[in-house]
């Protein structure tokens, strides 16, 4: 759709590439450590840092917000066209801990560049991926001649999300008004390899507890006792059994209520995907496969809601045996969800069931943390179509499509301000995120460049989707 001269995109990037590596050099040398109250000051310096670097750019608005834990940075280019489109941009600014001891071959915030390679944290988790938007901006204003971008350009960089993400939401709803847009793009993800680009088009959302269960007010003698009260330690094993049916089904009535199934289309789509079971298994460190009746491993990762048990305990624990009845035992669960599914409704039929399945003379309670909804765009999205074109355009090859099997706080981005929520990444598996050595691909990182300065202008022109039926499941479903 665009018609950005391709050639005139690459020669401004080659041109600007080594400045640019500079500056993101100079970045990643920041430890933005969140999770590390005592790197709360270089969160800060991050976020300075990048607002400063925002208004170089050209963005006539940087500016830090402040939130009660870590800052984040909104920063806005209007385009100056009547009735152009509004992007959102979203990353993270703050990076996972790190340390030379923990098996890095360089220090990991001084960054090394080798073989094609730069090596630091936050190279691809997030820093490397929220800086190409700016190289792209710039290629997208030098080959089409334009002062503005073609859409109403925002950015938001959130500073806690390595953290948790714990006032992100609480930001997000307090201002609404400056973040309001047509769409949102996700620049905190990754495409399958450097060989098969790809977009993703959806994550799972997630509610996860601990069910603590009480029986007898002390413990108690087994011989005595034993096989004529409730043992709360045996009602926990029995809630994880009953967990699944016979076909790894969540047992739980009402579970599925609202799932929104998996299309053939979809499904052919994955199975396009050169997927080598083998090798995920070894970086599962697991031994064989496992899950729902009919499905594969990626539909099963990627498409289909899930419960698993992430922790039980009880009673006694130390050295050799004590032959009593517990008076306590604990369960942890954590459910994966997909389109369709409402948080608050899977919760409610938790609670349910557990009910239902315990026997009188067991006390329990039920403690939920935060919920994350799942996220999910149609294949046949116009703006989902624009990112797809404009990666196409930059690897000069096919583009496929993948999910992630994991949540995020894109959701909260979607809940608030209503729109879809797309995602746009050239992260590879082997970049090592969260890992020693984490690296970001130059050769990719520069095709992120690429895409960004192809993608503004295309999506001006698929507006037209602002106001055509987006389908059941589109942004993040609940």
């Amino acid at each position: 759709m665009s018609e950005t001269p391709d050639s005139a995109v690459r020669a401004f990037i080659e041109g600007h590439r080594a400045a640019f590596l500079d500056d993101l050099v100079e970045w990643l040398r920041i430890p933005s450590v969140s999770a590390d109250p005592a790197r709360a000051g270089d969160v800060r310096r991050s976020a300075e840092w990048l607002a400063a670097k925002l208004r170089e750019t050209g963005f006539p608005v940087a500016e830090v917000w402040e939130t009660d834990g870590a800052p984040a940075v909104f920063a806005e280019w209007p385009s100056g066209d009547e009735g152009a489109p509004t992007v959102l941009v979203y990353g993270h600014h703050d990076v996972q801990p790190a340390a030379r001891e923990d098996g890095w071959h360089t220090e990991p915030f001084e960054p090394v560049v080798k073989d094609g390679k730069l090596y630091a944290r936050g190279a691809a988790d997030d820093k490397g991926q929220v800086f190409f938007h700016t190289l792209g901006v710039r290629a997208h204003l030098a080959a089409t001649g334009r002062t503005a971008p073609a859409v109403s350009l925002k950015l938001l960089i959130e500073g806690e999300e390595e953290s948790g993400s714990e006032h992100f939401a609480e930001l997000v709803r307090a201002h609404a008004g400056r973040l309001a847009c047509d769409t949102v793009i996700v620049s905190d993800t990754g495409m399958w390899s450097a060989d098969t680009p790809t977009v993703c088009t959806g994550m799972r959302g997630l509610a996860d507890c601990q069910i603590d269960l009480y029986g007898p007010g002390q413990d108690i003698h087994s011989g005595s006792f034993g096989g004529a009260v409730p043992n709360p330690a045996m009602e926990a094993a029995r809630l994880a059994a009953a967990l699944h049916d016979e076909d790894l089904r969540v047992a739980i009535p009402g579970f599925y209520d609202g799932v929104a199934e998996l299309t053939d289309r979809e499904r052919e789509l994955f199975a396009e995907l050169p997927f080598d079971e083998e090798q995920w298994l070894r970086t599962a460190h697991s031994h064989a496969t496992l899950g729902e009746a009919g499905y594969s491993t990626l539909e099963r990762i990627w498409a289909r809601p899930t419960a698993e048990v992430n922790g039980i305990g009880g009673g006694y624990q130390g050295p050799g045996g004590k032959t009593i009845v517990p008076s306590t035992a604990q369960l942890k669960l954590s459910f994966r969800l997909v389109a369709g599914q409402d948080t608050g409704r899977v919760q409610e039929a938790v609670r349910r069931w557990v009910a239902d399945t315990l026997p009188d003379g067991i006390r329990h309670e039920i403690t939920f943390w935060g919920a994350t909804r799942p996220c999910l765009t149609p294949l046949d999205h116009p703006y989902l179509k624009s990112v797809v074109r404009s990666m196409e355009r930059a690897f000069g090859t096919k583009v496929r499509f993948t999910r992630e099997g994991g949540s995020g706080p894109a959701a909260d981005l979607q809940d608030v301000l209503g729109v879809p929520v797309l995602f746009l990444g050239i992260s590879v598996p082997s970049d090592g995120w969260h890992a020693p050595n984490e690296k970001v691909e130059l050769d990719l990182l520069m095709k992120g460049v690429e895409t960004a300065a192809h993608l503004w202008a295309d999506l001006a022109e698929a507006d037209g989707s602002r106001t055509a039926p987006q389908g059941p499941g589109a942004g993040c479903a609940g």
